[in-house]
């Protein structure tokens, strides 16, 4: 049973799509993604046809307004022997302080001096 489609896709089209995703497509894979983006491209026409005057969009289905906590101190660093003020006053754009660094640097499980140490995250080919 052969479909017709009303928004066929052309072989140039899919390719440039396939591009776009950076993906590379069989010849057999092409022939199912312009049947398949073809048959997309015709539901969201069919959809268009509705009419949706007085209907308010739908931006979001859940219903939260705001899911982010504020961003307030917890007091999980104590602030080191040598420090003047607790450390949730260190809002301003002053640099952080050697102290500051020992202190969050030392609970680090691995460290190579001043520094982090962590796995690397690039591949050598």
């Amino acid at each position: 049973m052969s479909t017709h489609y009303i928004f066929m896709l052309t072989d140039k089209e899919v390719k440039h799509i396939a591009n776009l995703a950076r993906i590379k497509i069989s010849e057999k894979e092409e022939k199912s993604l312009k049947k398949d983006l073809s048959s997309i491209l015709e539901y969201i026409d069919k959809l268009n046809e509705v009419d949706t005057t007085g209907i308010e969009p739908l931006y979001q289905t859940t219903g939260l307004v705001d899911s982010f906590r504020n961003d307030e101190p917890r007091g999980e660093f104590k602030p080191a022997p040598h420090q003047s003020r607790p450390i949730s006053d260190w809002r301003s754009a002053e640099k952080i302080g050697a102290g500051m660094d020992d202190l969050l640097i030392g609970q680090s499980p691995h460290k190579e001096g001043r520094f982090v140490k962590v796995k690397s995250v690039l591949s050598h080919k």
